[in-house]
C-alpha cells in the first residue's frame, strides 16, 4: 500500500488514480467528521465531495504531504462549518437525523452516534488516530505511516483515547 506522501506526489505529477486512492482511504473519516458537525446525513456527502475538491485544488500548497489525512479532516471540518452557516437561520438543527452514518448497513444507532460525538471531543492527535484506526479501518502500522508517527506513539495515543472515551461515555 502506498503512503499518503507517495499518493500526494503522484497526484501532483498528474496521476489522477492516486487521488482516487486517497479518496477511498479517507472517505469514511471525512463523512464521520462532517456528520459530527452538521448532524444531517443528507448533507454529509455534499460536504465530503466539497472537502475532497478543495483538497485536490489546494494539494500543491500542502507543506507536509505525509500529513494529508489530518489536513483533509481540517478542510472537512471547515466545509461542514461553512454548510451550517449557510443554512437558513429559521431552520433548527435536527439532531435526531444525526443518528445515521453511511456504513455497510446504512445505519448508526444512538449508542454509536454518542460514541462518535465522544471521539470528536478528543484532542486532535488522538482523534486523528482513532478516526483512521476505527473509521478508516486501518491497522496500527498503517495509521502510524499515514500520521507520520511511530507505532509506539500511535499505540499510546490509542490507549489514551480509549481511556478518555471511557470517561466521557461514563458521564451522566
Amino acid at each position: 500500500m502506498q503512503s499518503d506522501l507517495e499518493l500526494v506526489k503522484d497526484t501532483l505529477a498528474g496521476r489522477e488514480q492516486a487521488f482516487e486512492l486517497l479518496v477511498r482511504r479517507y472517505e469514511r473519516a471525512v463523512c464521520a467528521t462532517a456528520l459530527n458537525v452538521v448532524k444531517d446525513r443528507h448533507l454529509v456527502h455534499d460536504i465530503a465531495q466539497e472537502s475532497f475538491l478543495r483538497a485536490y485544488r489546494r494539494l500543491g500548497s500542502l507543506r507536509k504531504p505525509a500529513a494529508f489525512g489530518a489536513w483533509l479532516l481540517r478542510i472537512t471540518h471547515r466545509c461542514a462549518l461553512d454548510a451550517v452557516m449557510r443554512r437558513p437561520k429559521e431552520r433548527p438543527l435536527d439532531v435526531g437525523v444525526g443518528e445515521h452514518l453511511e456504513s455497510r448497513d446504512g445505519q448508526l444507532g444512538e449508542d454509536k452516534q454518542r460514541l462518535l460525538a465522544a471521539v470528536m471531543q478528543l484532542p486532535a492527535g488522538e482523534r486523528q488516530v482513532v478516526m483512521l484506526r476505527y473509521f478508516g479501518d486501518h491497522t496500527v502500522r498503517e495509521v502510524a505511516r499515514i500520521a507520520g508517527r511511530s507505532m509506539g506513539t500511535v499505540t499510546k495515543q490509542l490507549s489514551r483515547a480509549h481511556r478518555r472515551l471511557r470517561c466521557i461515555l461514563e458521564e451522566p
